[in-house]
C-alpha cells in the first residue's frame, strides 16, 4: 500500500525539529571560542603582570644602584620681603641631623615608630600590598592622590631618592626603590635609615636630633637621667604623620592628642601596659626645655611656614629644603623695633619667680591685610609658642564688638546717645555688673564717657537693649565667631568669651573699623616661586567685604578716640604726631578660692589703630595662679602699643580716617535746666519745673526719680511739656528728681539735668530744693596721667564676667563659665526689693 503524504503540521513539526538540531553544533563551537579568549586573555594578564613586575624590579634595582652612595641635595628657601630683599634663609637638612647607629637607638624607641608608622614591617617584603590596595580606594572616592600608606621602607626610599609628590608615578617609583632596598639592606639597617632621616618638625631630622630639641635629652648616653621616658617616645613617634601639626611646641593640645593615639597603639600591641600608657597620657610638654635660637625674626617667619603650607599643601620639610623664594609682607623696620622693645626687660612688670610675664603684638595693615610685624612671646625663640595666634579672654577691649559697634549698625544709637549705668542684676540676679571706677553708678551716661572710662554697666544695659544675637552676629562679622550656645548672654559685652579671641582676631576686627568698614584677609605671603622660577602660588586680593556700614566705623573711630585723650584708660598709647584710636581691656583672674580683689588680673590688653596700621597687644602669664598675676593695668599694654608703634610709623606719610559723605555730626545739645521741685499742699503733689535749651519740635521730657530708700533712679513719666506734677509721694520720704530731654526723630536723650530733692514731713511741708552734683563727665575720680581707672594704678580690674552664684560670692571673669544663658531680643523689666534692682529675661 502507498502511503500518505505527512500531514502539514506533521510535515512542519519534523522540518522545525531537523533545523533545530542542525543549531546545536554552532553554539557549542561559540562557547569554546569565548573560553579559548579568555584563556589568552588571562594568560596576557599574567604575562603584563611579571613584565611589569620585572620593570618594576629592573627600575628599582636601576635608580638604587645609581644613588646607593649619594643623596639629594636639599637646596635651602629664601624668605624676602615685598622688595625682593632676602629676610632669612630656611634650614637646609643636613643641618639640624645627627647620624646614630640602630644599636644605640634604645629598643622601645624602635618598636614605638614600627607600632605606628608600619606594624607588618617585620612581615611584608618593602611594601604592603593591603595598604597601597586601601590608599588607592581613597584615592579614587577623593578623586585625588591624597592617601599616603607607605611602609617604612617606602618613606626612606622617597626621603632619600625622591621627592614627596603624592602622585601614582611617584607611588610606584617609590615601591621598585622599597622592593630593591628590602633585597640589599637588613630590616635593621632599614629602620636605622628611616630613624636617622625622619623630618621633626622645627627643622630638626632624625631621632638624635628630635630628642635633644625637644626634650635635652642624649638617647645615646648611659646616664639614667638622659633615658627617655614613654611620654616622650610617644610625643617623637607621634610626629612624622604631620610634623609641623604634631610637635609638642608649635601645637602642644594636639601633640597630647596624637600621643595619647601611639600610647593605645602601643598598648595594643604589648609594648606597654594600659597602666603605663594612662600614666603617659597626662603629661604636660614643658617647652622651657627647648634651647633658643639665635635667628631673626622667628615669630613671623614660622607665621610665613605656616602660611605656605596652608595655600600649597605642601609639607613644612618640603618648604624648608625645596628651593623655593617666598615673598612676605614683612616690614623690617617695624618688625625690629617690636623686636628691640620686646628684648627690653624695663617694659614688663617684674615677676615673683624665674616665669616670667608674657606678652605678644601684631601689626596689620588695615588697607590690604598684610601682615608688618609679629612676635609671639618674649622668650619665642627659646619655646617657638606663638601667643599672637592664640586666643585669650579680651576683657574690655570686646565692648566695641559685642556692644557699641553693633548698637550703632542699629541707626539708633550715636555717641553722644545717653546710655543708663545704674547698679542692676541681670537674669533673675545671677548677672550682677560692677565697675572698678572710684565713682560708680553714674545713671544717665553718654556713650563716648561710658567707653572712654570703661564703665561696666553701659556696655552690659546697651547689649540688653539691642538683642544678645545682634553682638553675636556683629562679631562673626568682624572674623570672631563665637559659640551661638555657650556666648549666647550678656559677658560677651565684657568679653567674657567662652575660647576667647587672638592677637590677630582682635587687630583684624578693629582693622575694618578703620579700614571704614571693610574687612580684610591677614596675609603674610605675596607670592611663591620655585627654584626654576616658576611662580607656585601667588595672593589674589579678594573682593572688598564689607561688614558695617561707613557711619558705624567712623562713629566708633570717634568713640575709641575719647579713650587716649585725658580722662581715658589709654592714654599712655599715644604717638606724638599722630592720631591714634583705641581700647584697653583686663580681665579678672578666675582663681578658685582666691578673691577678686587679691590685687591681679589674668589678661590685659590694647587694641587699637592709627589711618595707617592697626595693632593688639596682649600681656598676661601663660598659666595664671595666684603667684602669677599681672599686676599692673592694662596701661603697660597700650604702653607697648606706643613703644612699637611710634617706631613703625617713622616716616611713613600720614593718613586721614575715612569720613562718609553727610555724616551726621552732633546737633546743637539740648539741655534741661533751672530744675524747681516743690511740694503744694493743695495738690498733694510735687510740682517740678525746669528750662530747655535748644528744643525742637517733637522733643519730650523724662523726669527721673529715687526714693531715699531706692538704690537707683528710674523713670518716673516722660512729657511732652517742661513741667510735670508728682502724686506718687508719701509722708517721711525724701524725694530726688532729674529730667532730660528727648528726641524722638533721633531716639537721643540729652544729659541730665541738676538733682534737686523735696522731703515730705508728716503735717507739714518742707521743700528744700537742693542742687546736687552732676553725674555727668568728670567724677570717675583721680587717675594716673588724667586716665580712667584702668590708669590709676591698676589694682582695680574691669571684672569682664562678674556674675553671683549660689552663695553670694562673685565667680570672677577670664576663663571661668559664663552667667547662664538670655534671649536675644529684649528685656523685661520687673522691680526687686533687692539692693540692685533685678532685671529677669525670660
Amino acid at each position: 500500500m502507498q502511503e500518505r503524504p505527512a500531514t502539514g503540521r506533521a510535515a512542519a513539526g519534523n522540518r522545525g525539529g531537523g533545523q533545530g538540531g542542525k543549531k546545536q553544533a554552532p553554539r557549542k563551537r561559540s562557547k569554546k571560542r569565548g573560553l579559548l579568549w579568555l584563556f589568552f586573555v588571562v594568560l596576557l594578564g599574567i604575562v603584563c603582570a611579571i613584565v611589569g613586575y620585572l620593570l618594576i624590579i629592573l627600575n628599582g634595582e636601576r635608580i638604587l644602584s645609581e644613588n646607593l652612595n649619594k643623596l639629594n641635595l636639599d637646596q635651602a628657601s629664601l624668605v624676602v620681603d615685598k622688595n625682593g630683599k632676602e629676610v632669612a634663609k630656611l634650614s637646609v637638612a643636613e643641618g639640624n641631623r645627627e647620624y646614630v647607629p640602630i644599636n644605640q637607638i634604645p629598643k622601645l624607641v624602635q618598636q614605638a615608630f614600627v607600632a605606628t608608622e608600619d606594624k607588618r614591617f617585620y612581615e611584608h617584603g618593602g611594601v604592603d600590598l593591603f595598604g597601597i590596595g586601601r590608599a588607592l580606594v581613597k584615592d579614587i572616592i577623593h578623586r585625588s592622590a591624597k592617601e599616603g600608606a607607605s611602609t617604612i621602607t617606602q618613606q626612606v626610599a622617597r626621603n632619600i631618592f625622591l621627592n614627596a609628590d603624592k602622585t601614582l608615578f611617584r607611588k610606584g617609583t617609590e615601591a621598585s626603590i622599597a622592593l630593591a632596598l628590602e633585597r640589599h639592606k637588613s630590616k635593621d639597617e632599614i629602620l636605622e635609615l628611616y630613624l636617622n632621616r625622619i623630618y621633626f618638625g622645627k627643622g630638626q631630622y632624625g631621632i638624635k636630633t628630635a630628642a635633644k630639641y625637644y626634650f635635652n635629652k642624649d638617647i645615646t648616653s648611659k646616664d639614667p637621667k638622659q633615658q627617655l621616658q614613654i611620654w616622650e617616645i610617644a610625643t617623637l613617634a607621634a610626629m612624622p604623620k604631620a610634623p609641623s601639626t604634631y610637635n609638642p611646641i608649635s601645637n602642644p593640645d594636639k601633640s597630647k592628642e596624637r600621643r595619647a593615639v601611639v600610647l593605645s597603639l602601643m598598648q595594643e600591641q604589648g609594648l606597654i601596659t594600659a597602666e603605663q600608657a594612662e600614666a603617659a597620657k597626662k603629661v604636660d610638654y614643658n617647652p622651657n626645655v627647648v634651647p633658643k635660637s639665635n635667628k631673626q625674626y622667628q615669630s613671623f617667619i614660622d607665621y610665613v611656614v605656616d602660611e605656605a603650607q596652608a595655600v600649597t599643601d605642601l609639607s613644612e620639610e618640603e618648604l624648608l629644603t625645596g628651593g623655593y623664594t617666598i615673598k612676605t609682607t614683612i616690614d623690617t623696620k617695624a618688625q625690629q623695633a617690636m623686636e628691640n622693645v620686646y628684648k627690653n626687660d624695663n617694659m614688663f612688670e617684674k615677676s615673683k619667680d624665674e616665669v616670667q610675664i608674657q606678652s605678644a603684638m601684631v601689626i596689620m595693615d588695615q588697607h590690604d591685610g598684610s601682615l608688618v610685624a609679629m612676635i609671639g612671646g618674649r622668650d619665642y625663640e627659646k619655646n617657638g609658642w606663638n601667643r599672637a595666634t592664640k586666643p585669650r579672654q579680651p576683657g574690655s577691649s570686646f565692648k566695641p564688638i559685642a556692644t557699641y559697634g553693633p548698637a550703632i549698625e542699629t541707626g539708633n544709637y550715636f555717641p553722644w546717645s545717653i546710655l543708663r549705668d545704674d547698679k542692676v542684676c541681670y537674669n533673675n540676679g545671677k548677672y550682677c555688673p560692677t565697675d572698678s571706677n572710684k565713682v560708680k553708678y553714674l545713671g544717665p551716661v553718654t556713650m563716648t564717657q561710658a567707653i572712654q572710662e570703661s564703665r561696666n554697666q553701659p556696655a552690659v544695659w546697651l547689649l540688653n537693649e539691642i538683642g544678645v544675637k545682634k553682638g553675636l552676629d556683629f562679631a562673626e562679622k568682624l572674623g570672631i565667631e563665637l559659640d551661638s550656645e555657650q556666648d549666647r548672654n550678656l559677658a560677651i559685652a565684657l568679653g567674657g568669651l567662652t575660647h576667647g579671641a587672638s592677637p590677630l582676631q582682635m587687630a583684624r576686627a578693629y582693622g575694618a573699623f578703620a579700614n571704614g568698614g571693610i574687612l580684610e584677609d591677614p596675609h603674610s605671603i605675596l607670592s611663591i616661586t620655585n627654584k626654576h622660577g616658576d611662580t607656585v602660588y601667588e595672593f589674589k586680593q579678594p573682593k572688598p567685604q564689607r561688614v558695617m556700614k561707613p557711619e558705624t566705623a567712623y562713629y566708633v573711630t570717634q568713640l575709641l578716640q575719647s579713650v587716649t585723650q585725658p580722662g581715658g584708660t589709654g592714654t599712655r598709647a599715644r604717638i606724638s604726631g599722630r592720631t591714634v584710636v583705641g581700647k584697653t581691656g583686663t580681665t579678672q583672674h578666675g582663681i578658685p578660692g582666691l578673691p577678686v580683689n587679691a590685687g591681679g588680673n589674668r589678661d590685659v590688653w590694647f587694641v587699637g589703630y592709627t589711618p595707617e596700621l592697626t595693632a593688639a597687644v596682649w600681656v598676661g602669664y601663660d598659666n595664671t595662679d595666684k603667684n602669677h598675676l599681672v599686676r599692673q593695668s592694662s596701661g603697660q599694654a597700650a604702653a607697648l602699643f606706643s613703644a612699637v608703634m611710634s617706631k613703625a610709623l617713622e616716616g611713613k606719610p600720614k593718613k586721614s580716617f575715612p569720613k562718609p559723605e553727610g555724616i551726621v555730626e552732633q546737633a546743637p545739645e539740648v539741655s534741661v535746666s533751672g530744675l524747681t521741685a516743690a511740694y503744694s499742699e493743695q495738690t498733694v503733689s510735687v510740682e517740678l519745673k525746669w528750662t530747655a535749651q535748644n528744643a525742637k519740635a517733637g522733643t519730650s521730657y523724662r523726669v527721673y526719680r529715687k526714693a531715699e530708700t531706692e538704690s537707683a533712679f528710674t523713670m518716673l513719666v516722660e512729657t511732652p511739656a517742661p513741667d510735670y506734677e508728682d502724686y506718687a509721694i508719701f509722708p517721711d520720704q525724701t524725694y530726688t528728681y532729674y529730667v532730660t530731654a528727648y528726641d524722638p526723630e533721633t531716639k537721643q536723650e540729652s544729659k541730665p539735668s541738676e538733682q534737686v530733692s523735696v522731703t515730705i514731713a508728716s503735717g507739714a511741708v518742707s521743700p528744700s530744693p537742693s542742687p546736687t552734683e552732676s553725674p555727668v563727665p568728670g567724677d570717675a575720680g583721680g587717675t594716673d596721667e588724667g586716665g580712667g581707672a584702668e590708669e590709676g594704678g591698676g589694682e582695680n580690674p574691669e571684672l569682664p564676667i562678674p556674675s553671683t552664684p549660689p552663695g553670694g560670692e562673685q565667680t570672677p571673669g577670664g576663663e571661668s563659665p559664663p552667667p547662664p544663658s538670655q534671649p536675644a531680643d529684649g528685656p523685661s523689666a520687673s522691680p526687686s526689693p533687692s539692693e540692685a534692682p533685678v532685671i529677669s529675661l525670660p
